[in-house]
């Protein structure tokens, strides 16, 4: 999964447009809830990312973090 795949889906999930999100963005900040990460995590789940689960996700919510996890 390529960094612009996971900026592309949190966005989507937002309502934002992708250039309004950085590596240091705190998702939960901007508006992420659990439900929103419970859909990313099943979505990234089907595409392969087995690994990938809520708590880790939510533990961590900067996006920068979650792109190296998914990369």
């Amino acid at each position: 999964m390529t960094d612009e795949q996971v900026i592309g889906d949190v966005a989507s999930v937002l309502g934002v447009d992708p250039a309004e999100l950085t590596a240091q963005t705190d998702l939960l900040d901007a508006g992420l809830d659990s439900v929103r990460i419970m859909s990313l995590v099943e979505k990234w789940r089907s595409a392969g990312h087995a690994d990938i689960d809520f708590p880790t996700l939510a533990g961590d919510p900067v996006l920068g973090s979650w792109i190296e996890l998914l990369a």
